[in-house]
């Protein structure tokens, strides 16, 4: 049937709230707040302006900013014109974002103050690009400035957002590109309102326009997703002000805003965890502590919840799948699930496959593969990498792990970072939840380097808690009894931090890259 096609648009969820809640706080940055009227009738202007500059439906609008209104408005106004976000990660260098804007064929692009160069590798790098708009005061000439462009379009008459089908693009969601180029995710909209409908099932149950929701990460990935769930009930978002985590900001406004739910990354939480200004705010308010886009290690895990009490949810779920794999409910963080990723989504499947594709029985380790509502449309323009990701009719996540009797998912590790030693396959995650259960370690990555005996053995990056020392004996000591002896790393190292990504991730690619540059070799 015909209409099964059709979809509301994003938008609407801006719409509708604006219209039931109008006075509500719906954004708050720094030193300013804006209802949820008033941010609706900017993302309107913002919407015809683009569509004054000839942005049509399916168009890409780059935007390279660090989280603001400005940035948050974009998003909006992309989805009511029918335009699609593409958002990047600020800390990207000029010939990173170049390629986002070229891959993207971006037609416009938005970028924060302090970005002029970005903008210029865009321009010469994307021949579809047609117009730059300044967010901060550092307009160039040839660039048109946010504000003024607010002021010189009218609000669209009600009811305009663009028409779509479920399957027309509203996002791109650039993977953080590890390993060669970053792919471009294609989030739909009809995929994306799945997905705010079952994370407000699955993960923050019973959040209202009496809720408000702290922002600590990117806009442009897992944490403005978070926020599109934030608008469809009426909950605040509440921005950090400044680019860089301050704990001690985050704390305090926790208390002032009586925030009850965040997004975060398993590095962030431990940052705010261990602060000493955990302890000098009001954190009762806080029901729904989120954590993604890594598996946090036990000890970790079970510091935050001495800390903070029964409120911590994770979910696995990678940009492509927009988080929507398994949750681990605040019921669930019990010792028999310490490790666990928890249960699948609601209307989501999980399976274990071995490299033949067939399924494994429970216990049985392989890779990960998902399929259902929330699974992305495809790679924008790379047939090569769909039929890799989509063998067999499922989404291959490329991470390793295994499902128990009860459905319960356990995370070995990426299938990319195990290695093989003397003929055995190890799993680096192993090492590392036992290294971190020493007293004085505070982060600590395995990676495999080649070895002239073994083929390839472990090496252990730590890093000491604050005003606590560790050295290479003393992991090696305490890992003799604890995993089997192939799994052991062979060499330590101590490092003052570990290398991370802009998301706040430790990929293994990064940690390899600093051995290297320290000589660090068998």
């Amino acid at each position: 049937m015909p209409g099964l096609a059709t979809a509301s648009n994003l938008g609407r969820l801006l719409t509708h709230t604006a219209r039931r809640v109008p006075d509500a706080p719906a954004l708050v940055w720094r030193d300013r707040s804006w209802t949820f009227a008033e941010l609706d009738a900017r993302v309107d202007r913002l919407a015809a302006a683009l569509r004054g500059l000839g942005v049509r439906k399916g168009d890409r609008v780059l935007v390279h900013s660090r989280n603001s209104n400005r940035m948050f408005e974009s998003m909006w106004a992309c989805f009511k014109a029918g335009a699609v976000w593409v958002p990047t990660n600020f800390r990207l260098t000029p010939p990173e974002v170049a390629y986002l804007g070229a891959s993207s064929r971006a037609v416009v692009m938005l970028r924060d103050a302090g970005f002029q160069g970005h903008a210029a590798a865009v321009r010469a790098a994307s021949p579809h690009l047609r117009q730059v708009i300044a967010l901060g005061e550092d307009r160039a000439p040839d660039e048109l400035d946010y504000e003024n462009l607010l002021v010189a379009n009218a609000p669209t008459l009600p009811d305009a957002e663009a028409d779509i089908a479920y399957d027309d693009p509203a996002w791109f969601f650039y993977t953080s590109g590890t390993t060669g180029r970053p792919k471009g995710a294609v989030l739909t909209h009809g995929q994306m309102s799945f997905v705010v409908t079952n994370h407000l099932a699955d993960l923050m149950p019973g959040t209202t326009e009496r809720d408000a929701s702290l922002v600590v990460a990117p806009l442009s990935h897992g944490a403005g997703i978070h926020q599109l769930a934030q608008v469809a009930r009426g909950a605040a978002t509440i921005l950090t002000g400044g680019e860089k985590l301050d704990p001690a900001e985050a704390w305090a406004l926790v208390e002032r805003h009586r925030v009850s739910n965040m997004f975060t990354v398993p590095t962030i939480l431990t940052a705010l965890v261990r602060h000493p200004a955990v302890d000098a705010h009001d954190h009762s308010s806080l029901r729904h502590v989120i954590y993604a886009g890594a598996p946090m290690y036990e000890a970790d895990q079970a510091e935050a919840l001495a800390k903070l009490g029964p409120c911590l949810v994770q979910y696995f779920g990678l940009g492509e799948v927009t988080g929507n794999i398994t949750v681990l409910r605040p019921d669930m963080h019990t010792p028999e699930n310490a490790g666990s990723c928890g249960i699948p989504r609601t209307g989501m499947e999980v399976a274990i496959l071995d490299e033949t594709g067939a399924r494994l029985p429970p216990g049985g380790i392989g890779e990960i593969c998902v399929r259902g509502p929330a699974v992305f449309a495809g790679y924008f323009e790379n047939e090569e990498a769909n039929r890799r990701a989509f063998a067999g009719g499922w989404f291959h996540t490329g991470d390793l792990g295994r499902l128990d009797a009860r459905g319960f998912l356990w995370i070995t590790g990426r299938a990319s970072d195990m290695y093989i030693s003397g003929g055995s396959n190890v799993y680096p995650r192993e090492a590392e939840e036992a290294i971190l259960m020493h007293p004085a370690v505070a982060e600590c990555a395995v990676v495999g380097l080649p070895h002239p005996k073994w083929g390839e053995a472990g090496v252990a990056c730590v890093v000491a808690r604050d005003g606590m020392s560790v050295d290479e004996a003393a992991i090696l000591d305490h890992l003799k009894d604890r995993i089997a002896r192939y799994k052991q790393p062979l060499r330590v190292v101590v490092w003052d931090a570990l290398p991370k990504s802009g998301y706040g991730k430790v990929p293994k690619s990064l940690v390899k890259v600093r051995l290297a540059e320290d000589g660090v070799a068998f």
